[in-house]
């Protein structure tokens, strides 16, 4: 894979690329991350404010992390993922309720949870005000969104640096690690899918959230965007 798939073929090749991605993908984010992902999606639930009794969706689950993380706090944690392998690795993991389903039409009822947390998975998605209308339908009046993704550094030598790790580091370490390199060259460029700040915020309140918020982590490589639905 040497360009980012088209819009009419994404679907399908990221839901490929994770499935054989799946065994090792949970490693790989510790190693990749130096194993800061965790304290990000921390940082996310706290956001999000995920309380003992809530019911919390993770969005795109991969094999559960945020999932095991919101039921640590005593959260009814739901998992859903598109990749059928994701899904049966978490399910390998803890006894959680995982289930495979698509973004864009989200298998729950109306005004279902009390939370929704997804990490680094935006990019990932496609339609994105369909997958932000599902999000806002399937959670309470008052429930929160939170999104934790990648973004670019704003200082110029920050930036040169993420660029380095992005464009150059990561794919050579993900692809030997993984022997996957074709996914991670995808990982390592997926990011100009997302849109900027303010394009989050658009889609943040046209599907019906208010309350939007940005917090930046990791000197503007990383970020967290929470909305409350209305």
């Amino acid at each position: 894979m040497t360009e980012l798939p088209a819009p009419e073929t994404k679907a399908a090749v990221v839901e490929e690329m994770f499935d054989r991605l799946a065994p090792r993908y949970e490693r790989m984010n510790h190693l990749l991350t130096l194993g800061m992902d965790n304290r990000w999606r921390r940082t996310a639930l706290d956001m999000a404010r995920v309380a003992a009794g809530d019911r919390v969706l993770d969005l795109a689950c991969g094999t559960g992390d945020f999932a095991r993380l919101a039921a640590s706090r005593r959260a009814a944690a739901t998992g859903l993922d598109f990749s059928a392998q994701m899904v049966a690795e978490a399910r390998a993991r803890d006894s959680g309720a995982y289930v495979r389903g698509d973004a864009l039409a989200l298998p729950f009822a109306d005004g279902y949870f009390d939370a929704i947390v997804s990490g680094f998975a935006v990019r990932n998605f496609t339609g994105l005000e369909a997958v932000f209308g599902e999000c806002a339908r399937v959670l309470k009046p008052g429930g929160r969104l939170a999104i934790l993704e990648i973004d670019t550094p704003r200082s110029l030598p920050l930036r040169l640096g993420h660029s380095l790790y992005f464009a150059r580091l990561m794919p050579v370490i993900g692809g030997l690690m993984s022997g996957d390199r074709d996914a991670y060259r995808y990982l390592s460029r997926s990011g100009a899918y997302l849109p900027d700040a303010s394009g989050f915020a658009k889609l943040f309140h046209g599907a019906g959230f208010d309350n939007v918020w940005r917090r930046p982590l990791m000197g503007g490589a990383i970020q967290v965007l929470v909305g409350q639905r209305r």
